[in-house]
């Protein structure tokens, strides 16, 4: 096929990725917060200190759940207030938005083949696999670069979020 000058091969993931790439590069970078992103299928950047270090996605029709990007962000901000020598403010998220959940992890994909972000695969992740089974007692990576807080959170800081993230849910019914 080479040798034929009439033959196009056209390199869609190449496309998609250019695509992708260059509206994750336009979109705003938010501060991370409980409430941040729509209830809507799509892709997000987490920013920590201006450096893009972790990718996820949320895609509300293919999962038991229904999680939207919204509800997948507010498991990230519970996650970090939890955490010593990191806070919400370091944090930044672009995120998009697709109508077909096909694009959500055709997207994914490209990011992450394209910016092999640090804290994908580090224990950030809200289900690390084997997570609480016997053998699986290790401390990941994100664990040890961020270990939980030694003091509990104050009852009034922990009534307060919950109040927060339960009015997400309500709303998203």
């Amino acid at each position: 096929m080479a040798d034929d000058p009439h033959a196009f091969d056209f390199d869609l993931d190449h496309g998609i990725r250019d695509q992708v790439i260059e509206a994750l590069e336009d979109s705003p970078k938010l501060p991370l917060h409980t409430g941040i992103g729509p209830r809507l299928s799509g892709v997000y950047a987490l920013y920590y200190k201006g450096k893009l270090v972790y990718i996820g996605k949320a895609r509300r029709e293919m999962t038991k759940s229904g999680r939207t990007l919204r509800g997948r962000l507010n498991e990230h901000v519970i996650k970090i207030f939890g955490r010593q020598d990191i806070t919400l403010a370091d944090m930044q998220c672009p995120f998009l938005t697709f109508k077909s959940e096909w694009w959500v992890i055709a997207a994914e994909f490209a990011w992450m083949t394209t910016y092999k972000p640090e804290w994908n695969f580090t224990g950030f992740e809200s289900k690390t696999p084997g997570k609480g089974r016997p053998g699986t007692e290790r401390i990941s990576v994100w664990d040890q670069m961020f270990p939980a807080k030694d003091t509990l959170i104050s009852r009034s800081q922990l009534v307060l979020l919950r109040h927060t993230i339960q009015k997400q849910w309500r709303l998203r019914a």
